[in-house]
């Protein structure tokens, strides 16, 4: 997040002495990304970070990818899936590459533990579920519609006001940031972007536990999971500064561009990341040209999958899709409106869709939990009848 921000007690300086009430010094610890090129925080513990009593292995979570499946377009459907598992163990891993991994997740339980995923950083995007998300940096609210972008390091717990949970897990290998063509050479966010700083929410509070008492983290590092004893509360944190934080922003404080004639899907993109991007359809007015097709052409995506998950299901150029369907248009073969949408929306001014999109640049590979949900007719969709 291109931005400075700080919560609790800090030192005047970063490296100087930094004491407690008692005379004792805070333990400091920097947070750095790409080496100490890329964006820092620094934060101060009560404690020290490094002390450990005890882990334990707790086996390997690397998605098991399907090899050599026929190419076409596929529809799953996530109303099929049962609650299971936490925030955590209940992500079904649906599909992935070297860039990303999408998981699937209808959270059933409580998370027990903290977590922290040295793997890569997350953006979970909350379908509808709403409250808290404890943090090594401090408590982000989140509800309905939020997306929780989660640097890649950082020490966090999910605690849900209701169960269960629809919930989109996407975990980058690279950083998810904000597209550069939205921002300066500062970092601020330009006034074509379709949001602005005010929408992002980082951390509002900072709760620290200066207690001595068991507690467990798991790891996640190397795709696989480790589960950390300390004896200490992990949020020991009395203060930090800098550029590297949760943060949540809201599907609904996307603002829209909209043109006389039908704009391309990057208009969309909400986050970069190496090798994909995220995008954000959202209620907007449609081109407004006298003569305009306000349903998107076909398109042949040649160097790029294109996957899409529905919010609701009112998307004009796709039949039988459902809220909380997720359509995988696979590079190699052009997608578009089924037939008749064109001729149906014409006339039409606005659109009410909702949904997130992940467009690759390395084919996603799929998992045998993606097939067990997956509608096998939906590629006949475009077939012409009659």
């Amino acid at each position: 997040m291109p931005r400075y921000h700080a919560l609790g007690k800090l030192p005047a300086k970063h490296h100087i002495q930094f004491r407690k009430p008692d005379g004792g010094l805070y333990t400091e610890q920097l947070f750095s990304t790409r080496g100490f090129s890329g964006p820092m925080s620094t934060l101060y513990h009560v404690h020290q970070p490094t002390e450990v009593s005890g882990w334990e292995d707790r086996g390997s979570v690397a998605p098991t990818y399907l090899a050599d499946e026929p190419l076409r377009h596929r529809h799953l459907k996530t109303a099929r899936m049962k609650p299971c598992g936490d925030a955590i163990s209940g992500r079904i891993p649906l599909m992935g590459n070297q860039d990303v991994v999408w998981s699937q997740a209808l959270v059933a339980d409580q998370m027990d533990t903290f977590y922290k995923n040295a793997d890569g950083d997350e953006c979970l995007f909350i379908h509808d579920g709403e409250g808290t998300m404890e943090s090594l940096f401090g408590t982000v609210d989140f509800r309905p519609g939020d997306y929780l972008v989660i640097p890649r390091g950082t020490i966090y717990k999910l605690n849900f006001r209701s169960l269960p949970v629809r919930m989109l897990a996407i975990v980058s290998f690279g950083p998810i940031e904000i597209p550069k063509r939205y921002r300066n050479e500062y970092g601020q966010l330009l006034e074509h972007a379709p949001f602005t700083e005010r929408d992002v929410r980082p951390p509002h509070s900072l709760e620290v536990h200066e207690e001595r008492a068991p507690h467990s983290v798991l790891i996640r590092a190397r795709n696989r999971l480790t589960l950390y004893h300390y004896p200490y509360h992990p949020l020991d944190v009395v203060g930090w500064d800098g550029y590297v934080f949760p943060f949540a922003f809201n599907i609904n404080d996307f603002s829209p561009i909209t043109g006389k004639l039908h704009m391309p899907p990057p208009i969309h993109q909400t986050f970069s990341g190496h090798g994909f991007v995220v995008c954000s359809f959202c209620p907007r007015m449609l081109d407004y040209h006298p003569d305009a097709i306000v349903v998107p052409y076909n398109h042949s995506n040649v160097d790029s999958d294109e996957v899409l998950y529905y919010v609701n299901d009112k998307f004009g150029s796709r039949k039988g899709i459902e809220e909380g369907s997720i359509t995988v248009h696979p590079l190699g073969i052009p997608h578009g409106p089924q037939p008749g949408a064109v001729e149906a929306s014409m006339g039409a001014t606005k659109t009410e869709e909702l949904a997130v999109m992940v467009d690759t640049f390395h084919p996603f590979k799929l998992t045998r939990e993606a097939l067990e949900i997956e509608d096998p007719d939906y590629w006949k969709s475009w077939q012409t009848r009659g």
